[in-house]
């Protein structure tokens, strides 16, 4: 199991990477038109459908949908799964088309609730609900890209579904190289872009469904028994998804009212963040919760704890030197990519202290990537809300304590409070999560954990030091091209990860850790 782990988070960490890479060159085409009134508009206008896809589709419905399915799959015949999945879709689509109808008539109050600040500027708020109204029928195709994509993994196909957000970097960028600059408000194109960018997705999709006999036949089902076990799973599962996106919310409400460019300065550093975040963490809630809920309806206590076992070792091991070297690179991969055209280096500087913060608490933002799904795919969706309410709780009183005070003192960068906030309560949701699967006796770790964050802690240090010493500062990288930049910061964060590696090495860590941690410590599998 932990050798089918490694190798499915292996595959999706790679089609991910692929749209992580696209992600950070439209970010950087992006960054050339500037941090004004209109990329924040736009951000905001992006950030409202990304909430509700996160609340419904990849969040509360894809916890309760995957599990289901995957019982079904062990226990019923394909006649009964090919119901289940026709009616699934049917109910999704009647439920989240009449969202959508509401959201798009009502996108001014929309803008109201996630940005009351932009009130004060009628031209920003008219400009974010114009593009609302573009983005938000964003949300039902990533509810059908969410539906099918658990369908694809259930079954073992992670490829496709994972490369799927390749075609959103695609579109964008299209959009805002050739459409963009022809029109008056060229963020109007990128509002353009995420609408059709939608529909690629769940298009791109639909052939891998087909290859496997559940492209669906969309029939409406509220009252099939397990359309009806889903939706009973989703209300636990909605209010859980709702407390990290009422975090983000909370987050973007606050910066609305500090100076202009503080939500891109908080969105720059966190695509930086979600870069390692996707290409890792994702990728491994992605293969890990299929594989809990087989593992979990089969009654196998012992390989459900190895395989969480091993996902929780994967984390630390790639996601501690990760926040190093996003905190030592933090300024210089910023000017790196985006310091170009209307993007200053108080930009860089403002954005550098977003992402410090951020990369704090990228451990804790993958740990809980992989303890979350441990109660979903037990069908557990009640006790991940509970410990989400508590974080939610803290992370708003940390928000308060952080920027209040930096903006009565009329301290620059107060906009990094939010993220140090946001990066705490990421390891509050985590520990809380981790404790309650210990006191149930669900995860019991396997031997070798003290010996293994030692050697960690070695093979960072070394890191960290040989990053530290060579790698060029920001004054040293804007006297070069852009070319020059990328190559610097390249042949450093490639010395970083082989200085790591061969520290680990030395240090006595093997890679046959990684995929046979009972091995190592002498217990049977």
């Amino acid at each position: 199991m932990s050798s089918r782990l490694v190798k499915s988070t292996a595959t999706v960490g790679a089609m991910t990477l692929i749209s992580r890479v696209l992600g950070l060159l439209r970010d950087m085409v992006f960054a050339r038109f500037g941090i004004n009134a209109g990329m924040d508009a736009f951000f905001v206008a992006f950030k409202i459908p990304n909430f509700m896809r996160r609340l419904f589709a990849e969040g509360a419905f894809s916890q309760a949908f995957v599990p289901v399915l995957s019982e079904y799959k062990t226990r019923q015949d394909q006649a009964e799964v090919k119901a289940l999945v026709d009616r699934v879709a049917g109910t999704l689509l009647g439920l989240l088309g009449l969202l959508v109808l509401v959201g798009v008539l009502a996108s001014p109050l929309l803008v109201l609730l996630f940005a009351p600040g932009f009130w004060s500027n009628p031209l920003k708020f008219d400009l974010t609900a114009t593009m609302l109204r573009f983005t938000f029928p964003y949300l039902l195709f990533m509810a059908l890209v969410a539906f099918a994509a658990g369908i694809l993994n259930s079954y073992g196909r992670f490829a496709a579904a994972a490369f799927t957000p390749v075609w959103l970097n695609v579109v964008l960028i299209a959009m805002a190289l050739l459409v963009a600059p022809g029109l008056q408000q060229p963020m109007i194109a990128l509002s353009w872009g995420v609408l059709i960018a939608g529909f690629v997705q769940l298009a791109f999709l639909l052939p891998a469904l087909a290859r496997i006999r559940l492209l669906p036949r969309p029939r409406w089902g509220l009252r099939d028994a397990g359309v009806r076990k889903i939706l009973k799973l989703m209300v636990p599962g909605i209010i859980g998804s709702s407390v990290s996106q009422i975090n983000l919310l909370f987050d973007t409400l606050l910066a609305s009212f500090l100076v202009t460019g503080s939500v891109s300065w908080l969105y720059y550093a966190d695509r930086l963040v979600e870069f390692p975040l996707g290409v890792f963490g994702i990728a491994l809630a992605t293969v890990i919760l299929p594989i809990l809920s087989r593992t979990h309806a089969r009654g196998s206590a012992e390989e459900f704890s190895q395989t969480l076992d091993t996902g929780l070792r994967w984390v630390l091991l790639i996601g501690l030197p990760a926040a190093a070297g996003l905190i030592i690179l933090a300024k210089p991969v910023l000017s790196t990519l985006f310091q170009y055209g209307d993007f200053q280096r108080h930009d860089v500087d403002m954005a550098g202290l977003a992402l410090v913060a951020y990369g704090l608490g990228l451990p804790g933002f993958m740990l809980v990537k992989v303890l979350a799904p441990a109660f979903f795919s037990r069908q557990d969706t009640k006790t991940p809300v509970k410990i989400a309410i508590r974080a939610l709780i803290s992370n708003m009183v940390m928000n308060v304590l952080f920027v209040v005070p930096l903006v009565l003192l009329e301290v620059p960068g107060a906009h990094a409070g939010l993220a140090l906030a946001t990066a705490l309560a990421g390891y509050i949701n985590a520990g809380l999560l981790y404790r309650q699967l210990r006191c149930d006796g669900v995860f019991r770790p396997d031997a070798g954990w003290p010996r293994l964050l030692l050697q960690m802690m070695f093979a960072i240090t070394v890191m960290a030091v040989v990053v530290w010493w060579g790698a060029p500062g920001v004054e040293v990288l804007t006297s070069l091209s852009g070319a020059q930049r990328a190559l610097q910061i390249s042949l450093w964060i490639v010395a970083g990860v082989a200085s790591y590696l061969l520290a680990l090495w030395l240090a006595g860590v093997r890679l046959s850790l990684l995929w046979a941690p009972a091995a190592e410590t002498g217990r049977k599998p």
